[in-house]
């Protein structure tokens, strides 16, 4: 009776644990998809991401054909930021340099850490749509009644389809309480340590 319940013990065993590694590994791959997924969407232009780019337009040649580019701007319900283009449209050569603002408010009493997220539309544009410098991706603190204006750096590759006339860039911006978490944490650690 012993020796079987030994013999049933080691497989229930090794099932148990093939099935925690499974968990750990399934955990893992859904922890991996996110960075994977805005790399993916970097390379390919995918999910209203356009291609980014550090280096200035230096060979791209500017097109006489130009494109109009409007630009909107939302905020999420969760954050009581006032979030507004400084143009609504504007007309631009292909290949050439463009520059525009946005304009991002906080009428509160607090502090508040927000980050944007951007689409292009149509979708087929983001893959022409290249920004050289972008706030969006990253935190940006407001502080209680601050205002800043956010610039856009972008060109519009000269190959575009002749089928786009128009293309859209639109950001929303979402308060990142996490953000927000980990810097009241840190000033509640340093605040001790500057009292001695």
């Amino acid at each position: 009776m012993n020796e079987s319940a030994k013999e049933t013990g080691h497989p229930t065993r090794r099932l148990a644990a093939r099935l925690a590694l499974l968990a750990v590994a399934m955990f893992g791959f859904g922890y991996a998809m996110v960075p994977l997924y805005g790399v993916f969407c970097d390379i390919t232009g995918l999910g209203g991401r356009s291609v980014q780019v550090s280096e200035s337009t230096e060979g791209v040649k500017v097109s006489n054909r130009e494109v109009q580019i409007r630009f909107l701007a939302t905020t999420h319900s969760d954050l009581p930021w006032q979030f507004q283009p400084m143009e609504k449209t504007t007309t631009v050569k292909l290949g050439e340099l463009s520059e525009t603002r946005y304009l991002a408010m906080n009428p509160t009493a607090e502090n508040i850490i927000g980050q944007a997220t951007y689409n292009v539309v149509p979708p087929e544009a983001s893959l022409y749509f290249v920004k050289t410098e972008c706030f969006c991706f990253t935190e940006q603190l407001l502080a209680s009644n601050e205002s800043r204006e956010m610039p856009v750096y972008f060109f519009v590759q000269p190959d575009l389809p002749e089928s786009i006339k128009e293309i859209t860039l639109s950001y929303t911006f979402y308060r990142n309480e996490k953000a927000e978490r980990s810097a009241v944490a840190l000033a509640a650690a340093i605040e001790p340590a500057n009292e001695n």
